[in-house]
């Protein structure tokens, strides 16, 4: 009995706590994500004439030969702007540029007020778009499809990234899955109970770029007893027929 795995153990969202969440108190929990070191931007600057702008928007927006071959990963990683050691992008003729801990539409206003004094005039109507090069993270341990993952969109919960990844066979522990983010002063391990849907109000519901998200294998799986009842009952007796027929065999000889 102890070598099966319960069902509760491999149901999502279980309402422990009865109470009943609201999408209102999840959007209050959700902080704007602020810009790291590694982090990729990609940056698009519109003006009334695009001519003048070239110089700054990526190669593959224009056509370029590139983008005919490559994944959408690939062209973020050689058009986008990386962020150094120093928290800085390196932006043509604007120079570096300290992004280090600002919000996306920050870093839009502080490219936008440089271009305003040093390239254009408040008649260009000036435009600028700043986002992250996609959600890129890392899934690991008891998981369908390991590996690293980038998903192009602005937001991405837990849930989305496991199913993302080929979802938590039955062996995985869903009640302690560890999201290894990196902070300004290192690295964190957090703990999520995603049988819990009392998680949809936590801080780390959404991932957020270059998490790594682990799951640990059940003690059953090292067991090696079977995932189910049946499967249990049908190794036991397995090895009961094995041991019985071993000791008819010694017996006669």
């Amino acid at each position: 009995m102890a070598s099966c795995i319960p069902h509760k153990d491999t149901v999502y969202f279980q309402n422990k706590s009865k109470a009943l969440d609201s999408i209102h108190q999840i959007v209050e929990t959700q902080k704007p994500y602020r810009v790291l070191i590694n982090d990729i931007l990609n940056i698009n600057i519109k003006v009334l004439d695009q001519k003048n702008v070239e110089i700054f928007n990526p190669i593959s927006s224009g056509g370029g030969a590139r983008n005919v071959n490559s994944t959408s990963a690939e062209r973020a990683y050689y058009d986008g702007f990386s962020v150094d050691m120093h928290g800085q992008i390196r932006v043509p003729t604007l120079g570096k540029i300290n992004v280090l801990g600002y919000t996306t539409e920050e870093i839009e206003e502080i490219i936008k007020e440089k271009l305003l004094a040093d390239q254009f005039k408040e008649t260009a109507n000036v435009f600028v778009t700043v986002r992250l090069a996609g959600m890129r993270f890392t899934a690991s341990g008891e998981i369908g499809s390991p590996g690293t993952k980038t998903l192009f969109q602005e937001r991405v919960n837990i849930y989305e990234a496991i199913a993302n990844s080929g979802e938590i066979p039955v062996t995985g522990n869903l009640k302690d899955v560890l999201i290894i983010r990196q902070y300004p002063q290192g690295q964190k391990i957090h703990h999520l109970d995603l049988t819990d849907i009392a998680i949809m109000n936590s801080p780390f519901y959404y991932i957020q770029p270059n998490d790594i998200i682990y799951v640990k294998p059940l003690k059953q799986k090292s067991w090696g007893t079977g995932t189910s009842g049946l499967q249990t009952l049908t190794t036991v007796l397995g090895t009961f027929s094995i041991l019985i027929s071993t000791y008819l065999i010694i017996d006669r000889l």
